[in-house]
């Protein structure tokens, strides 16, 4: 028979594939709206790993981040069509999507399972919680641009440019991504990952990570045929964990985590 230990190890492993079977399965029936059938498997392996290494509170994150962003997405999607930028499968999400989001944020959520140091396990939390903030900000923002963006600009060089140009950015669709940010910084603090004067760290690495996608959407991704879009919200999400965390770092002295 296996020891206390044992079961107490796998346990939320278990819940996590369970529970995360029993939410997704409803998304294999009809057309894939959400999630195409294979971002539904990865989903759930991601879903699995984020309940076994930081239980219900970074699984609720990542659910806030889909659904919103999945949201989101649809908003003036007949529009986008028809204009041809509108996101590829009308929204539905595939493994590239998934992990594209979510690789950073699956690594801080490893590094916050694997330490035991308090103070390791609060960085990795907030870098995690930096990294969704990040990427939510960055779909929030493209897709508000798209459907409501009065005047787009090249974030290069601030000429005008058609919505939904690479490296493009509006007014609308910059504000639109703080309160993305902030919605989700603040789900991070409710279920008890980050303290609230973590937040405006999480919503400030997520605008500058934001603009600097923006600048190698204009500039890089443009030229380069193998940095595709997941490769890039890998970057985007990876700078926005980095500058929280390094925030955090070089505030410790002056700021009571």
């Amino acid at each position: 028979m296996p020891n206390l230990n044992e079961l107490t190890f796998w346990m939320p492993w278990a819940i996590g594939a369970g529970l995360n079977g029993v939410l997704l399965a409803p998304l294999l029936v009809g057309p894939p709206k959400l999630l195409t059938r294979a971002g539904v498997f990865h989903a759930w392996i991601l879903g699995v790993l984020l309940w076994g290494t930081l239980g219900w509170r970074g699984y609720l994150v990542v659910v806030v981040y889909f659904l919103l962003g999945s949201g989101v997405t649809r908003i003036g999607l007949a529009d986008k069509e028809a204009a041809g930028i509108a996101e590829a499968r009308s929204g539905a999400r595939g493994p590239e999507n998934v992990w594209g989001s979510a690789f950073t944020g699956s690594l801080c959520a490893l590094g916050a399972w694997g330490f035991t140091h308090p103070e390791v396990q609060a960085l990795f939390q907030l870098a995690f919680v930096a990294s969704f903030a990040t990427k939510l900000a960055d779909t929030v923002s493209s897709e508000i641009g798209k459907a409501y963006g009065r005047r787009t600009f090249l974030i290069t060089t601030l000429q005008p440019v058609p919505r939904g140009t690479e490296g493009a950015v509006s007014l609308e669709g910059t504000l639109a991504g703080l309160g993305g940010a902030v919605v989700q910084a603040l789900v991070g603090w409710a279920v008890g990952l980050i303290s609230p004067l973590a937040i405006p760290l999480c919503v400030f690495a997520a605008f500058i990570a934001t603009n600097v996608e923006s600048v190698i959407g204009a500039t890089l991704q443009t030229r380069i045929a193998w940095l595709t879009n997941s490769l890039v919200n890998v970057i985007n999400t990876l700078i926005g964990a980095s500058l929280a965390a390094a925030g955090r770092i070089l505030l410790q002295g002056l700021w009571p985590f």
